[in-house]
């Protein structure tokens, strides 16, 4: 298979997707597409009135969830008449199903009518004042995954990969939101202190295993990409304490009425 047929017929799984999402919802597009990471899954609550849900894997070309708190379920939801598509959870680089079933949510979200692409997650901070439960904006990303989401030459730009606007907007809902650099990693496995320290003299300042080959896939197919992380515990080597993926669960939990009530204002202000 050629590269331009590997994209192709990624594309043609999206939009096979997206024909079905249609299908089941009843819901002919829609305009906001929001991928909720680890621990932010009760956020999804707050967001609106509920049109319709069912297990991801009811769409062609979607994996089972493989993650404890991932539910595995994308929801159809109607924020005061903005038609916003939920996926509960992600497949991850680690899950090794390639690169095209991670990013398959985001270029389904777009054959569905979405324009802009909320991608969030629960990660590591590398800043210590950004304690357990502390959302922050996605400035920019390092990928470290050794692997790109794109097939063969396919030059695309990701100066300002996450929207300056977008930001913007989410300070005027809170404008003591900080700002970071978010590292992805391969994973499953978390970093060591001395890959954190790499990070940090890199300019990173988040750390996870998500997040930024979607955010490059949206762009090339020119959504407006706003990635938000809850910072889940502080970065291996920094607390003195083992990592562990129940703390990361925990934080959401605790987080999940700010983290709603933030993500639902800022559809509304989107749309």
């Amino acid at each position: 298979m050629t590269t331009n047929e590997a994209t192709q017929l990624a594309n043609d799984h999206a939009t096979e997707a997206a024909a079905a999402l249609a299908a089941l919802s009843g819901v002919a597009s829609h305009q906001i597409a929001v991928v909720l990471g680890s621990g932010w899954v009760p956020a999804a609550d707050l967001l609106g009135r509920t049109v319709a849900e069912f297990p991801v894997t009811d769409l062609p070309h979607f994996a089972p969830p493989a993650v404890a708190g991932h539910a595995g379920m994308v929801r159809s939801i109607d924020a005061d008449g903005t038609a916003v598509l939920v996926f509960l959870g992600r497949t991850h680089l680690y899950e090794e199903l390639g690169v095209d079933a991670v990013t398959h949510a985001v270029r389904t979200s777009a054959m569905a009518g979405c324009q802009t692409m909320v991608l969030t997650n629960g990660c590591g901070g590398l800043d210590a004042s950004w304690t357990p439960g502390s959302p922050v904006l996605i400035r920019d990303h390092l990928n470290l995954t050794g692997a790109s989401p794109l097939h063969g030459a396919h030059f695309v730009d990701l100066t300002d990969l996450y929207s300056p606007r977008l930001r913007e907007l989410c300070r005027t809902i809170e404008p003591g939101l900080p700002e970071g650099v978010y590292a992805q990693f391969r994973g499953p496995m978390y970093e060591t202190p001395a890959e954190i320290q790499m990070v940090r003299a890199m300019g990173g300042t988040l750390v996870g295993m998500s997040t930024a080959l979607e955010a490059i896939v949206a762009r090339s197919l020119k959504m407006e990409i706003l990635g938000l992380s809850l910072v889940t515990n502080l970065a291996a080597g920094m607390s003195g304490q083992a990592l562990n993926h129940l703390e990361v669960l925990e934080a959401g939990r605790a987080a999940a009425a700010r983290m709603g009530d933030l993500l639902s204002r800022v559809i509304r202000l989107v749309a």
